[in-house]
């Protein structure tokens, strides 16, 4: 058979970047490089030789022009960002790497918020597109993570007046009883996320001000009812624990000048056994409706510990092995207090 693999081909790496910036440290990020393709990498001074099949040798040219592109932006090389921009240079899209990682959304407190995958930056432009987006996918995606970083933006430009947040607190019936405090304090523990969040984007001194002025507002779902919310960004979290109604109620509190987020996981339902989730149900309802926009994330997109992305991805394939005559338990513990009395 005849040799397919190409005269080596040489990759000048730009006086501008220090090896040790391209390659990390101690190697770590040619190591990503190596791991990924067949094809021999070999490093000598600033010149980088690869040797292979032409498609695979192509794309490692442009993987380390994307690197190149993302050091001149500023950004450094981890071994997490190489990885990210080798799976989007195998998709069949077309954006590049480094326009999808120096993305920036916002910056506080010596740090930004960018969006670190290609379906991220789908679901970051689709905000700016359409008045509702949904972002439905599993924990650690970076769905209530990247609305709250948009909502601020929002209320820093003027785009909106105000950002209220809200969730579902599924247990609000009689179990809120057993909690000690008043009534913030019993509805504070499903409601601290979106507080923690708050306070990695603004200044943790000035959240209580804007909350005491109404800027920011964080209330539990049942708080919406009866309300018309405009020039608001508002963010509905946990949505995968509304009832169907629920989510009729929420949707239709869309003022003008506002803008909703809905996020939820499908696949964390903790609500009573046969109660359809509002979130599973809005998808056939609103599926295809003009300025709505359903933005799906996956295990791909997980930027917590790369071990987050093999968990999910193993519990999708037990629930797929699963029989389908006995039906998946559902999270419906009963706190000892409630048992029924005799």
């Amino acid at each position: 058979m005849p040799d397919s693999t190409q005269a080596p081909v040489k990759i000048v790496v730009p006086v501008a970047h220090p090896m040790v910036a391209v390659l990390g440290s101690g190697d770590e990020v040619l190591r990503v490089v190596e791991r990924a393709f067949t094809s021999d990498i070999h490093v000598r001074g600033n010149e980088i030789t690869v040797t292979g099949e032409p498609a695979e040798v192509s794309l490692v040219q442009r993987l380390f022009e994307e690197m190149f592109a993302l050091l001149r932006h500023g950004q450094p090389l981890t071994p997490e960002a190489v990885d990210r921009s080798i799976a989007m240079l195998r998709s069949t899209e077309d954006e590049r790497p480094a326009d999808v990682l120096t993305l920036n959304i916002l910056s506080s407190r010596g740090r930004t918020i960018r969006p670190k995958t290609l379906n991220q930056k789908r679901y970051v432009d689709a905000i700016d597109r359409h008045t509702i987006v949904f972002s439905i996918g599993p924990a650690g995606t970076g769905k209530t993570y990247l609305a709250m970083a948009k909502a601020v933006q929002a209320l820093q430009s003027k785009a909106v007046n105000r950002i209220i947040l809200t969730r579902p607190a599924v247990e609000a019936g009689e179990r809120l009883g057993f909690l000690p405090g008043t009534l913030y304090e019993k509805i504070d523990p499903y409601l601290r996320p979106l507080y923690d969040a708050l306070h990695d984007m603004l200044d943790p001194d000035s959240i209580p001000r804007l909350m005491t002025a109404g800027t920011i507002e964080v209330a539990p779902l049942a708080y919406m009812r009866g309300r018309t919310l405009n020039d608001a960004f508002i963010i509905l979290d946990e949505a995968q624990n509304t009832s169907p109604e629920q989510m009729k109620m929420f949707l239709t509190r869309l003022g003008f000048g506002s803008r909703i987020v809905v996020t939820g996981d499908i696949t964390q339902v903790d609500l009573p056994s046969g109660q359809r989730s509002g979130l599973r149900v809005v998808q056939e309802i609103l599926e295809g409706l003009e300025d709505v926009h359903f933005t799906r994330l996956s295990s791909h997109d997980v930027v917590r510990h790369r071990l987050v992305s093999s968990i999910v991805d193993a519990y999708e394939r037990y629930d797929a092995d699963a029989s389908p005559v006995v039906p998946r338990r559902q999270r419906t513990a009963v706190h000892p207090q409630e048992r029924p009395r005799p």
